[in-house]
This record gives C-alpha cells, sequence and structure tokens, in this order.
C-alpha cells in the first residue's frame, strides 16, 4: 500500500472504503476462545504524558521519539532527535488483505529495528497536525507487538510541544538500528467470529467509533451494507479530543465509556471503518486499565460478509 494511498485515511471523520479482495468466509464451527488481557499490563499513567515529562524521559536516555504525520510536515519541523514513522509500514501489503490490517510480526520487527528500537528502548509517538487515529492505531500495533507497556503518546502531540516553548529542528538524527524481540499478544484483535460471538454478551460492550451518519445507516454507498453491529453503541472517536488537540481528561473519559455500556469490568470491542478510528477508543480504554479489544476488520469487512447481521437507526446513540 502506497503512502498515496493511505492519505484519505487521515481526514479526520471520514475513512475510505476498501476495495481489496473479498474478506474471509466466517467457519461457524470454529469456537471462539477470548483470552483475558491480564490487569497488570503496565502503569496506565504511563501511556499519556505531557511535554514536560517527555523532557524528563529524554535526558535518562534509551528512547526512541516518533512522528506520526505526513513526511513534508515532518521534514519542515519536528521534535529534537525525533524519527518520521512510516505509517504506510503497518499494514498488509495492498492486495493481500484488508485495507489496513496488522501485517506479521516479523515485518513489523523490521521495521522498528530500523528506527533504532531495542529491547532496552522507551518509545513515544506523537503525531503532527490532527493524526490522532493514525497515532493510536500506531500504539495498538506496539500492544499488539507485546511493547505496549513501554510506549506512550505526548498528549496534544506536536502542537503542544510548541505551545509550550520547546525547540523545533529539521534535522534528523542519525540512527543505529536496533535488536528487537517481539512477543505479539494476538488478544489484542478480534475477528469477525469473535465479534458476532459477543452480541448480547452482558459482560461485553461492542463500540461503534464512526461518526453517527455512518452509524444509523443514514451515510449510503460507502460500505456494502450499511449500519452497525446490533447491539453497538455509538461513541465517535473524535469525541475523546478536546478543542486544544489533546485527550478530554480521564474523568470525562471514564464517563464517556460508561455512558456507552463500557463500563469498568467489561471487555470492550470497538471497531469503525477500517480499524483505524477506533483506535482511539482503544487507546482510551487502555490509558483507564480497562479490558479492550479491536476488531481489526471493523465495518469494512462486516458489511461484505452478507452472513453477518446488521442493524440500523439510532439504537445506542449518545
Amino acid at each position: 500500500m502506497t503512502l498515496l494511498r493511505l492519505l484519505p485515511l487521515l481526514a479526520i471523520f471520514v475513512e475510505p472504503r476498501h476495495h481489496g479482495p473479498p474478506p474471509r468466509p466466517i467457519d461457524h464451527a470454529t469456537k471462539v476462545t477470548h483470552v483475558t488481557q491480564p490487569r497488570s499490563r503496565g502503569n496506565a499513567d504511563s501511556l499519556l504524558i505531557t511535554t514536560t515529562q517527555l523532557r524528563e524521559r529524554s535526558a535518562r536516555g534509551n528512547l526512541v521519539l516518533l512522528h506520526v504525520g505526513e513526511r513534508a510536515d515532518y521534514n519542515a519541523g519536528h521534535i529534537p532527535g525525533a524519527q518520521f514513522f512510516p505509517y504506510e509500514a503497518i499494514s498488509t501489503p495492498r492486495g493481500e488483505g484488508l485495507m489496513l490490517e496488522i501485517p506479521s510480526p516479523a515485518r513489523l520487527d523490521s521495521v522498528l529495528e530500523s528506527l533504532g528500537v531495542t529491547d532496552g528502548s522507551r518509545i513515544v509517538l506523537y503525531w503532527g497536525k490532527d493524526w490522532y487515529s493514525p497515532t493510536t492505531r500506531v500504539f495498538m500495533t506496539l500492544d499488539y507487538l507485546g511493547l505496549g507497556d513501554r510506549t506512550s503518546i505526548l498528549d496534544g502531540g506536536f502542537a503542544a510541544w510548541k505551545a509550550a516553548g520547546a525547540p523545533v529542528t529539521t534535522e534528523v538524527a542519525p540512527v543505529v538500528r536496533g535488536t528487537l524481540t517481539l512477543n505479539p499478544r494476538t488478544d489484542v484483535v478480534v475477528d469477525a467470529k469473535g465479534v458476532r460471538s459477543a452480541i448480547g454478551d452482558a459482560k461485553t460492550a461492542i463500540i461503534d467509533a464512526r461518526d453517527q451518519r455512518f452509524y444509523t445507516g443514514e451515510a449510503q454507498g460507502m460500505h456494502v451494507r450499511e449500519g452497525h453491529v446490533p447491539g453497538a453503541r455509538n461513541l465517535p472517536f473524535n469525541t475523546l479530543i478536546d478543542d486544544r488537540g489533546a485527550f478530554k481528561s480521564r474523568p470525562a473519559l471514564e464517563a464517556m465509556l460508561d455512558g456507552a455500556g463500557a463500563t469498568p469490568g467489561k471487555r470492550i470491542i470497538g471497531y469503525c471503518h477500517i480499524g483505524q478510528q477506533a483506535t482511539v477508543i482503544y487507546f482510551a480504554a487502555r490509558l483507564l486499565g480497562r479490558d479492550v479489544r479491536l476488531y481489526d476488520g471493523s465495518w469494512d469487512e462486516w458489511s461484505r460478509l452478507t452472513e453477518l447481521p446488521v442493524e440500523t437507526g439510532r439504537g445506542g446513540t449518545r
């Protein structure tokens, strides 16, 4: 997949329709096993950091700082020491799967090592301009690889860094290739079978992170079928971001998840168009220490599998 093809993904409200190969059929005889994520998955307070905390962490060394955004913006100015993250590298090559689908750990391992990530690295991601959901998608991918507990996101991204009067550079720091050992956590994502089995489960909250018009089915022509997973509640991903381009406060995020039925103790499954926007929900849930999964195929896949049920209307909108 080329970067040119990926650029439409980065619109804050709409992710594009998939035009690749047909989705894999569901084997309804296959038993779905849900693996519960341990409650001890890292210190939630470390997942989101301020510019002051980033400066302090930089002084301690072993930091890999990654800029998620457009190359032109990175070239025009970035945080000193930051490397440009090639967003297209975290998806299965076009023609081999869905539009945005986690590739093999071996492919991801090579990408991360080329950016200097080692077994002792602390990773910090930040977004350029408004690349919120691409950045949280990178976080989710790292979490899938077993690196989530040592990865943070700079709250407010590059804009917050500049607003704090911190230095900006156009120089690209040299990189020493890292050596990385991955421990993939396949329980981070679920497939269509897992979502279907969760419908009606009182212990699971399914959240649709798309704009309401897609959730209700009012927006037509983007997918094979329009609507949402039966029983899913609607919590548009961009409502978790405040006017400054930073995450809303933890109490606000808690209230939003609770209002969408994703109360503490429930397993959360998030989905959207192609598995990008819903990672904002995923990150917020991880930040709060809640049990969360991503349906990686999202509505792009679900709408094509005609044996799967679809619901329309406002239902669980907020």
